[in-house]
């Protein structure tokens, strides 16, 4: 059988995501989540056909869990030596100045990925994790890694480059090196494809717990709100987004210390600091309830992406193109209206049933009026098929 599958790993520090997918179609022949690994009670979910498989069972490392993966597919299927498997597709959150496109895993690559831990020290190592395991069981398939940095590996100069001591700068790698490419790279391209023309002047917002903006011309990133890391930018579900780097210094001097910081600007804030909620539903749901904690917190999440479309339709020259995508894009139509209102300056004029009754199994939903001057869409993203892409067609 011809070999047209990939098997695409998201692994995380106690979880690994998986999808078995045909890259040319996009189906999903199987997909899950192991979850609480490094503990006796440890659950895999499994699901194909549409039916759902869960075990509960003690998962020490991520090995036992992609084994209990492996298991549960030889019961429930597909059956991975009939599904002609190609090679592994795994998700890596920092590629740092090395990776402008996905890599074959090979010594070099595996080090420069382990290089880059200090850059992402809450992802690259528990990448390697899946990589180190999947490797171990499957050592004669090619593992692809696919970097979310690698769509803003060419940002201009004047967008990547930040005003700091530029020897400084040069010796510890820094500059703006975005994330959430993947998912940017699919949705922009998607719409490229839906209009047909890669002129398009667009900017994708991807919202979900974490959150980002990007600025395209057609397929090509020239901004993006995320930087060195994933904590500059957009207000998220618990990280700060984008704040005065003397409050670091100001907290030091009063007596905390970096752990402490790091833990309070990347888990602690954001719509959770802000409010005590960071499930959007929640938050509007008590900002309905007459919470001023909850209300403020919409607002300033809404001012902080007004600010980041502004500039970038000042850095496009102008709008063609505003797209919604990820958890909260793609389902919460209040957000999205709520947001849209502020825009009418533009020339954003939404269709609030459009909004409101968006079909979920359209790939691009047009939500704006016929007469709006940027055209409005909710775009659903699918990284994992993005990542099945790029490694086929690495392989």
């Amino acid at each position: 059988m011809n070999q047209q599958t990939i098997f695409v790993i998201n692994s995380g520090s106690s979880s690994l995501k998986y999808q078995l997918i045909e890259p040319v179609s996009g189906d999903v022949l199987a997909k899950g989540l192991a979850e609480r690994i490094g503990t006796d009670r440890g659950e895999v979910t499994h699901i194909v056909h549409g039916e759902k498989h869960t075990d509960t069972l003690p998962l020490p490392t991520h090995k036992e869990a992609l084994n209990h993966i492996i298991d549960l597919f030889k019961e429930n299927g597909p059956d991975l030596d009939h599904v002609g498997l190609a090679g592994f597709g795994h998700r890596i959150v920092q590629g740092g100045w090395y990776f402008k496109g996905a890599a074959i895993v090979n010594d070099d690559v595996h080090a420069k990925i382990t290089e880059l831990c200090d850059l992402a020290p809450l992802h690259n190592p528990a990448h390697l994790i899946g990589i180190d395991t999947a490797m171990e069981l499957w050592p004669d398939l090619p593992h692809i890694a696919v970097f979310d940095t690698a769509f803003f590996a060419d940002l201009p100069e004047k967008t990547r480059t930040y005003a700091l001591d530029k020897e400084t700068a040069h010796k510890y790698r820094i500059r703006r090196y975005g994330a959430h490419g993947t998912s940017h790279e699919f949705v922009s391209g998607t719409v490229c494809d839906y209009l047909g023309k890669d002129t398009v002047r667009q900017i994708t917002l991807h919202l979900g717990n974490g959150a980002s903006a990007c600025a395209e011309l057609g397929r090509k990133a020239i901004d993006t709100s995320m930087g060195l890391t994933p904590l500059e930018g957009l207000v998220m579900g618990t990280r700060t987004g984008d704040i005065d780097p003397a409050v670091v210094f100001h907290l030091l001097r009063k007596g905390m210390n970096v752990e402490e910081i790091d833990t309070l600007f990347n888990k602690k804030s954001g719509m959770l600091g802000l409010c005590g909620d960071n499930d959007m539903r929640d938050v509007w749901q008590r900002r309905d309830d007459g919470d001023s904690d909850a209300l403020l917190a919409l607002q300033v999440y809404q001012n902080r992406l007004l600010k980041y479309i502004g500039a970038y339709t000042f850095e496009l020259g102008g709008l063609d193109v505003l797209t919604f995508t990820a958890g909260i894009g793609e389902n919460d139509a209040r957000t999205r209206y709520r947001l849209c209102e502020k825009l009418e300056f533009i020339g954003v004029k939404i269709d609030k049933e459009l909004n409101e009754n968006r079909d979920p199994s359209k790939s691009v939903w047009r939500i704006s009026t016929e007469d709006s001057k940027v055209l409005v869409l909710v775009v659903p993203t699918n990284e994992e098929l993005a990542i099945a892409r790029q490694a086929i067609r690495l392989i």
